[in-house]
């Protein structure tokens, strides 16, 4: 931005005049309160606000400028006011004054803005000191006319204060300023009662204004002193922005009243109505700071000048008006991109910025000015420059650059999920982060400084190659004149320029890049790149080898090839130029190993310049080679390592080819390698190919082929072989061969070292046997036929290596077993395994069960001898087996919970310890050896798939009886004791069990039994087991069927809650051996269940009848019916009826009719009737009612009977529960019937 006008480019603000501040004395502190005062309100009032480009902040600040008292302002007119022709004169910087710089069309000065901002205030503040007496000692005999004195002494200087305001008011009234006076006092005088008088006085006798024209200030602290400066500040805003919006309006009437006027001349260019006539009131809108209203201005601004330069007529090019109006669009640019980047409007300042560019590009082209001059590259570099610093302004306040991609690659999902948020129209938070996903226009998204940095230096790298070629013509052309601008261009020193640019971008990038970005600070390198080529080009090769080395180490590591091949041509003649010998010859060997040319139409140039370096130098230590280390950089020569087969056995051969190929592009034909050495791994010789061709104008075939012969670890010395080490274009040399060992190993060529000589240059060169370093490479090829070159592609992944294993053991693994196991059982799973070899092998067996998603608990286990394991049971030993000898094992499987396949993995491994050698070395091997062990190891392994089934299964019901035990009355202490027991309100459940088989081959049951658990809420009474245990321990074959019934008594405790069941108060154990088919039985299994939960039904309001079953002819029995109310919150209003008739068989006596008493919940009530029979057989009894009387909510005080079921105790079962626990209700039963006997 140096280059432009800084008044143009600065953040404006309204100005302040302060006067009365005079600088401290430069003789030493001070001990007078007000001169101290002064200096700080001096430091408080012009540090507050710092004039600078980037200033965001939208506050009531003033640019302050310390003047004197008595400062005069610039004149309005270019004539005295007494002059007649007064009236009609203008000022000095009047677009219709023709020495004006802004004649004639009214574009903005610089020396206007400075006018502005240095000249003319929009407030004008002075501190003066207001009088008052010494503070002296007052004697007692003092008189009233001594005060009188002073208060006329007062009103003396008060007057000549005034007339020092009301002079200064007057000049500053002319032109609209506002006045404020800031009177200094001492803080006994703002304690005087006279002074609010004196204040009054002052004001109207000077004419200042009523509002915000008068202050007074005492000494005071310096965080008083900031907070006086604020409020001043905030009571004189609004009077400034009136000030230039006043300012604002006369200066649009004036040009409105003058384009009148001209339009009524036949002129083409009327003064004053140039289309940019309006950029004088946006001045005036910046002081205001309203950056709306400021952006609007500034465009219109902007597209006044677009048209201006539209018409040559009106600002005909390469004259200092066009040139003036150049630098104005440029800077109100600017401004226009820093109001949009105040308000984070990042896309619409790099917007404006990129067409503001794009126009005036236009535009040069009109002028002549296009890509072709130089003029144009340094105007566009200035662009970019200027953009970059003000961003490096905003980035050192509040300005935050936007990231634009993400430190991990976006999947496909996400991608797929950005495309359907923007075409769904959502925005917001998802468009980000979906255009993230999407990719961006580095043209269209604000970057951070470093790239405008970046793009100016290229913008100046073509504005030098312009002017470098414009010379070239110069110099051809001794008539021509040279073009504008040539003279000046000469002394501009385009490298040191490109160079500081390159040189800030550098840094912003790397400041910019994130640490975890992968892969995107390869531009910061790329510039690297950039500057170590502009140092080459100034003559400092120093300073761009160290930039080379830096970057070349980066290019080799991500094989950026197609970049370091520039770089390597730049370095090496830099290496040239510095004389450094050592570090041309690595140069020159990376640069044949990318095909390099030192000269462009020869394919001998590099060699020959490699030639020319080693027989005309003499290396730094001739008693060492040089080694040139191609591990990550394109090697000199290309290997590939191929075997025949991917493994072999131990002691058989495989043949193998090593391929070394020279590159296409450059040939190698005079360059004499002295050897090859090939090291093996493991104990491999190290094969030495010494050359023998050393004739350099011998012909070169394209493919030749060296016989290696057969190669293997013999332990004796290393291996020399005569071979040619000659390379044409392209040509390949194909090293044939096989190997053996006579151990397990990996054997490969794990790197090759070549040897050349030159005088006193010894270099070595590692080669890796690899087939290229690009994933792009063609499949590896085996020469099958040598004239004609015939290839056979091996595509397969392992060729570099062979793998040399064990010779496989012969043994045989069997595995039986009786399908399917059992639940419950350890099911026996016989192993056999067999020596079939003919050398003894110690075996050891591994058993596996695999987990399964069914066994969750690992209930499952498997068992080999002692040992046990849920899953895995490891190195089960079967001890030393002899060829020909086989045995046996027994793998238990037991299996619980669900039925489903088990799957079990049996490996039974075999090893032997091979015999020592004599050539071994005594000391142990290193664990990359190949001959890592002599164990010879093998493995056999079987999977074995267990159906599983239940042998047993069971099928239980219960049902529940009531019982006719009376309930203990409320003062009966023995329910409180622990062992009491009441079955009398729940009764008893019979459980029925019935257990089949389904084991497919039977089972024999060896003992049955019901274990007692009683608990709280229910006990065991009885079992059917107890009389017939016996019949249960039988053989069981599939089909058979045996039952038990067991009574439960259960209890009703109150710490049972409502609905939840009761937990079993028993269980079953079954001892079992499964029927074999050879007729025995397996090892003892036992299985247990356990009895069902128990929810009793809940009863409410029910009758019990006790009836006995049998009666004599005419002997009287008892007829029992108890009524019991078991609801728990209602009473009941219960009524009898006995229905009798002439015609039955019985002659009662008892209660016919009538209520029983109010049964409360949890009562019952006992009804009693004798009964006579008088016929013989099955006879009915007289039928019982029973009903409840209620009334009803909806039915006022009439009674509703409802009928209470009668439950016979001979036959009651209750099956049918409702989910709640309560009664299912059925239909009401038939008279009960007595078997009366004669």
């Amino acid at each position: 931005m140096n280059s432009y006008p800084p008044e143009l480019l600065t953040q404006l603000a309204p100005v302040m005049f302060v006067g009365g501040l005079d600088p401290p004395p430069a003789s030493g502190k001070t001990t007078d309160p007000f001169v101290v005062l002064s200096h700080r309100l001096r430091e408080a009032l012009v540090n507050q606000r710092k004039v600078a480009v980037w200033q965001p902040e939208k506050k009531k600040t003033f640019q302050v400028v310390p003047v004197d008292k008595d400062v005069r302002f610039p004149p309005r007119r270019l004539i005295p006011p007494e002059h007649p022709d007064y009236a009609n004169a203008h000022s000095p910087l009047s677009p219709l004054t023709p020495s004006s710089p802004l004649y004639p069309d009214g574009l903005i000065a610089p020396i206007w803005i400075r006018k502005h901002t240095r000249l003319v205030p929009s407030v004008f503040v002075i501190f003066m000191r207001l009088f008052e007496h010494a503070p002296t000692s007052r004697a007692p005999l003092e008189t009233a006319e001594v005060d009188r004195e002073r208060e006329a002494e007062e009103r003396r200087r008060d007057t000549e204060l005034c007339a020092e305001i009301a002079a200064r008011k007057k000049t500053v009234s002319e032109r609209g300023v506002k006045l404020t006076v800031v009177l200094l006092a001492s803080r006994k005088l703002l304690d005087d009662p006279s002074l609010d008088g004196r204040l009054t006085y002052i004001r109207r006798q000077s004419g200042l204004d009523p509002r915000a024209a008068l202050f007074v200030l005492s000494p005071v602290s310096q965080s008083e002193i900031g907070d006086f400066v604020r409020s001043l500040q905030e009571a004189l805003y609004e009077p400034a922005i009136e000030y230039y919006t006043n300012h604002s309006k006369r200066v649009r009437r004036k040009r409105n009243r003058h384009s009148q006027v001209a339009s009524s001349y036949p002129i083409t260019q009327p003064i004053g109505s140039a289309p940019s006539r309006p950029l004088r009131p946006e001045g005036w809108t910046a002081f205001i700071a309203v950056s709306e209203l400021s952006g609007r201005h500034y465009q219109d601004a902007y597209a006044s000048l677009a048209i201006m330069f539209g018409s040559t007529a009106i600002l005909p090019p390469r004259t200092k008006r066009w040139a003036e109006a150049k630098v104005l669009a440029d800077c109100i640019n600017l401004k226009i991109c820093k109001l949009y980047l105040y308000n984070n409007e990042h896309s619409l300042a790099l917007a404006h910025h990129n067409s503001h560019m794009r126009k005036f590009a236009d535009f040069s082209r009109g002028w002549g000015i296009g890509e072709e001059t130089f003029e144009f590259w340094s105007w566009l570099a200035r662009q970019h420059r200027a953009f970059a610093e003000l961003l490096e302004h905003g980035t050192r306040s509040t300005l935050k650059i936007p990231t634009h991609f993400s430190t991990t690659p976006p999947s496909h999902a996400a991608a797929a999920a950005a495309v359907q948020a923007l075409e769904s129209g959502q925005r917001g938070a998802l468009e980000l982060e979906a255009m993230r996903a999407l990719g961006l226009n580095p043209n269209q998204a604000l970057q951070h400084p470093g790239f405008y940095y970046y793009m100016s230096a290229r913008s100046t790298e073509r504005r030098r190659e312009r002017f470098f070629g414009r010379r070239q013509i110069r110099e051809g052309e001794t008539t021509t004149a040279p073009p504008p601008g040539f003279a000046n261009e000469q002394k501009v020193d385009h490298l040191a320029l490109i160079l500081e640019l390159y040189t800030r971008a550098y840094d912003l990038f790397k400041a910019y890049t994130p640490k975890d970005a992968h892969g995107h600070g390869r531009l910061t390198l790329w510039i690297a790149y950039r500057i170590a080529q502009t140092y080459y080009e100034s003559g400092k090769f120093d300073l761009a080898v160290r930039f080379f080395e830096r970057i070349a180490k980066t290019y080799r590591r991500e094989q950026w090839d197609s970049l370091l091949r520039p770089l390597l041509t730049t370095w090496y003649s830099c290496a040239q130029q510095m004389g450094d010998m050592e570090l041309s010859v690595r140069l020159l060997f990376e640069m044949l190993g990318h095909g390099l040319k030192t000269q462009d139409d020869d394919e001998d140039s590099t060699q020959e310049d490699l030639l020319a370096v080693l027989k005309s130098s003499v290396p730094s230590s001739p008693e060492e080679p040089l080694l040139i280390d191609h591990s990550e950089s394109e090697p000199i020569l290309q290997t590939c390592a191929v075997f025949w087969r991917p493994d072999v056995l131990v002691g058989e051969p495989v043949a193998f080819q090593l391929s070394v190929s020279s590159p296409t592009g450059v040939s190698l034909s005079s360059l004499t390698f002295t050897s090859l050495v090939i090291h093996m791994s493991g104990d491999m010789p190290t094969i030495t190919l010494r050359n023998s061709s050393l004739d350099p104008s011998a012909e070169l075939p394209q493919v030749q082929k060296v016989e290696l012969d057969h190669i293997m670890p013999s332990g004796e010395d290393d291996k020399e072989v005569q071979a040619p080490l000659r390379f044409g274009v392209g040509g390949t040399i194909v090293f044939c061969g096989t190997v053996s060992c006579e151990m397990p190993a990996t054997v490969k060529i794990e790197k090759l070292v070549l040897t050349t000589k030159e005088g006193n240059w010894n270099i070595q060169i590692p080669l890796r046997p690899l087939s290229s370093r690009h994933g792009g490479a063609p499949y590896p090829r085996w020469l099958s036929s040598f004239d004609p070159p015939t290839y056979i592609p091996v595509r397969r992944d392992q060729y570099s290596s062979v793998v040399v294993r064990h010779r496989p053991h012969k043994v045989q693994v069997s595995v039986t077993y009786n399908a399917p196991a059992y639940i419950g059982e350890e099911f026996p799973i016989t192993v056999g395994v067999s020596n079939q070899d003919d050398k003894e092998m110690e075996m050891i067996v591994d058993a596996l069960l695999q987990p399964a998603e069914l066994d969750e608990l690992g209930e499952n286990y498997i068992r080999m001898g002692d040992e046990r394991s849920t899953s895995l049971i490891k190195g089960v030993s079967l001890g030393t087996i002899a060829p020909g000898v086989s045995t046996s094992m027994i793998l238990y499987l037991s299996s619980a919970g669900a039925v489903y396949d088990r799957v079990i993995d049996i490996s039974v491994q075999s090893h032997r310890e091979m015999p020592a050698t004599a050539e071994e070395p005594e000391s142990p091997q290193s664990p990359k050896s190949p001959t890592q062990s002599r164990i010879d190891r093998d493995e056999t392994i079987r999977t074995l798939v267990v159906p599983s089934v239940q042998p047993i299964s069971i099928e239980q019901h219960a049902v529940y009886m009531r019982s006719l035990k009376s309930q203990p009355g409320l003062a009966d202490l023995t329910t409180y004791e622990d062992s009491y027991w009441d079955d009398g309100d729940v009764g008893e459940a019979i459980v029925t069990t019935t257990i089949a088989c389904t084991a497919p081959s039977g089972i024999i049951v060896d003992s049955i039994a019901l274990t007692k658990q009683d608990g709280r809420h229910a006990k065991i009474v009885d079992s059917a087991l107890d009389q017939v245990m016996d019949d249960f321990l039988t053989e069981w074959l599939t089909g058979d069927e045996f039952c038990d019934r067991c009574r439960i008594s259960l209890a009703a405790r109150d710490d049972l809650p409502e609905g939840q069941d009761i937990p079993p108060p028993g269980s079953y154990e079954l001892t079992w051996r499964r029927i074999l088919p050879e007729g025995g039985y397996s090892t003892p299994a036992t299985t247990r269940f356990s009895l069902p939960t128990l929810r009793p039904p809940r009863d409410g309001l029910i009758a019990l009848l006790d009836v006995p079953p049998t009666a004599q002819l005419h002997t009287p029995l008892t007829l029992r019916l108890v009524v019991r109310n078991r609801q728990p919150t209602r009473s009941a209003n219960v009524v009898v009826h006995l229905e009798t008739d002439n015609s039955d068989a019985f002659i009662a006596a008892g209660l016919r009719n009538g209520r029983l008493p109010i049964l409360l919940p949890g009562a019952e009530e006992t009804v009693l009737w004798r009964l006579v029979p008088v016929e013989c057989g099955f006879v009915r009894i007289p039928r019982i009612r029973v009903a409840d009387r209620r009334t009803d909510p909806g039915a006022e005080g009439e009674l509703q009977e409802r009928i209470v079921r009668i439950v016979d105790v001979r036959a009651d079962e209750r099956r049918e529960v409702k989910e709640d626990g309560t009664v299912e209700e059925g239909p009401q039963l038939a008279e009960p019937v007595i078997l009366v006997l004669p």
